[in-house]
């Protein structure tokens, strides 16, 4: 497999540098801002070019007629994909984030706004005119559009992947970390028409119902909910995934140094690309995890969700760098 689609959110986070998380009513300063394309089609899509420049990358999403549209455009493009199935909307702003990253650890706070990528439904893809092998939608819980109910399939995400899954497309999905009752109304409808599901302990736990310390019986519980044949779950001190089969395999996160975390806005998506080009590539389940965890370790050097991807070489450079564990 040598193509794969990123489907759904696209948006532009502000990033603010500050000293600490304020108490209620209090100042704090900030001491940067800077702006960076953002959401799962940009940041995963980004990263997973950048491992391999040979893979055909297709960006799908909508984002409005301004400023930050054009930035989201252009950045994708410089980057190598294929933007030409990203529309524009008049009228609607781009969705945006401001993302509230402290400096000294990395802890990072999102304050979204929906735009443009809410209005994305599934009459605005084809699948027959897709032409990829992977089809990868996120994030479940933050598109309306997609979010919303559907009598046959339980919600449009859901109807739009049994469409892309019918057309003999691997289809995958990510999702947000949103604490609220929505998770089993929106993402156990979509599961049951998923191949591969990269999520991480928290979002598992609130889909399936298992504790978050329970890695196994999330996965488990994944499969359950209609997964078809594979399912990862990382979390910061390790990356585990359960195939089909039920063969379990679990890698240990990296031992950054000191100083190494500049922000973790986008290492979920980072971590994300990997497992999914590994999952392409037809690389083992050990292999795989390790490629991730390094992805994930590569963007957590940049500030931004998207500057720290590095090239497959210079990405598993880190395996033999640090130690895990």
């Amino acid at each position: 497999m040598n193509s794969i689609a990123f489907c759904g959110s696209m948006l532009v986070d502000e990033i603010k540098m500050i000293s600490s998380w304020p108490e209620k009513g209090m100042l704090v300063p900030i001491s940067s801002v800077s702006r960076a394309v953002g959401g799962s089609v940009c940041n995963s899509g980004i990263d997973l070019k950048t491992l391999d420049p040979s893979v055909d990358v297709k960006a799908i999403g909508k984002v409005g007629a301004d400023d930050n549209g054009d930035f989201v455009v252009k950045t994708l493009g410089d980057h190598g994909l294929d933007v030409s199935g990203i529309a524009r909307v008049d009228g609607v702003p781009t969705s945006f984030t401001d993302v509230m990253t402290v400096a000294s650890t990395g802890e990072r706070t999102f304050f979204n706004m929906h735009g443009a990528d809410s209005s994305l439904v599934p009459d605005d893809i084809d699948p027959a005119l897709l032409g990829c092998d992977v089809f990868h939608f996120g994030y479940l819980l933050l598109l309306d559009g997609m979010d919303a109910p559907d009598d046959e399939f339980g919600t449009k995400a859901a109807r739009l992947l049994a469409k892309v899954q019918a057309a003999g497309i691997k289809t995958s999905v990510d999702i947000v970390s949103e604490q609220s009752e929505r998770f089993a109304r929106v993402v156990r409808p979509a599961l049951r028409y998923c191949d591969y599901a990269v999520i991480n302990e928290v979002e598992g736990s609130l889909a399936t119902g298992v504790d978050k310390s329970d890695l196994r019986g999330i996965c488990e519980g994944l499969f359950r909910l209609g997964v078809k044949e594979r399912v990862t779950v990382h979390c910061p001190e390790i990356g585990v995934t359960l195939g089909k089969a039920g063969d379990w395999t679990a890698v240990p996160s990296l031992r950054l140094p000191d100083g190494w975390i500049r922000g973790s806005v986008g290492a979920g998506d980072a971590f994300c690309a990997g497992m999914l080009y590994a999952l392409m590539k037809g690389m083992d389940p050990e292999s795989s995890l390790r490629l991730a965890s390094c992805a994930a370790a590569c963007n957590l050097a940049s500030p931004d969700s998207i500057g720290g991807a590095r090239s497959l070489a210079e990405t598993m450079q880190l395996d033999g760098r640090f130690s895990r564990g």
